[in-house]
């Protein structure tokens, strides 16, 4: 067996076990992130909950600032294939199959959700602006959804980024407050708020009194 053959082999494991360590640092820091938020958690608590030394999280993470971003930025990519792979059928109404797949995704994923959206002041700017980059990849799915829906008469949206921001951040929020078990089904919470979506957008269809006035 040659050196190189060698190095490969070894490098194989340790490669290995390295991608195994991040992975539990990344669990570690979300549950304690979740818990007690960004700036009330140390590298010694997370080195703790994984079982290593603090200095071996640096092989990994040079900053907990890094471990934040990368959280940040591995939601956004789960989200986006998610998306991307739905189950939801083709045929759907397209704001109906995004709210149906928001809210579904997200009650799964309580913890990322809230460090995605909580943790956002925490970012310093440079990673800020790379978390926002895929956030903005995102809200252009429900953008598009709503603009070629008011092109076509469907909906009443003076401004398509603004609308979307209002139903994500109203979506996002069902994690905060819904709990199994309670009176209310993940069924339940889908119709209603899918409701509360479409009169948000819905176009005004009263009609108009001008002429049909008494003198």
């Amino acid at each position: 067996m040659t050196g190189a053959a060698e190095k490969s082999q070894t490098r194989g494991p340790s490669r290995a076990k390295g991608q195994e360590t991040a992975a539990r640092v990344r669990e570690a820091a979300l549950k304690r992130f979740a818990a007690s938020g960004y700036a009330a958690v140390s590298m010694r608590e997370i080195a703790s909950d994984v079982g290593v030394r603090p200095g071996a999280l640096y092989n990994h993470f040079p900053t907990k600032q890094d471990i934040l971003k990368d959280l940040m930025l591995s939601h956004m990519a789960d989200l986006l294939n998610a998306w991307d792979t739905c189950d939801l059928a083709e045929d759907m109404d397209p704001l109906e199959r995004f709210v149906r797949f928001h809210i579904r995704y997200h009650l799964e994923k309580a913890d990322e959700v809230f460090i995605a959206y909580m943790e956002l002041r925490n970012l310093e700017p440079d990673n800020f602006d790379v978390v926002e980059t895929e956030r903005s990849r995102y809200e252009a799915i429900l953008s598009d959804i709503l603009a070629q829906g008011a092109a076509a008469g469907r909906y009443a949206v003076a401004n398509a980024r603004v609308a979307t921001r209002a139903i994500i951040a109203m979506l996002t929020g069902i994690p905060n407050w819904y709990r199994e078990g309670g009176h209310l089904s993940k069924q339940d919470i889908e119709a209603l708020y899918l409701e509360l979506v479409r009169k948000a957008v819905a176009p005004d269809t009263t009609p108009s009194l001008t002429g049909d006035r008494m003198t």
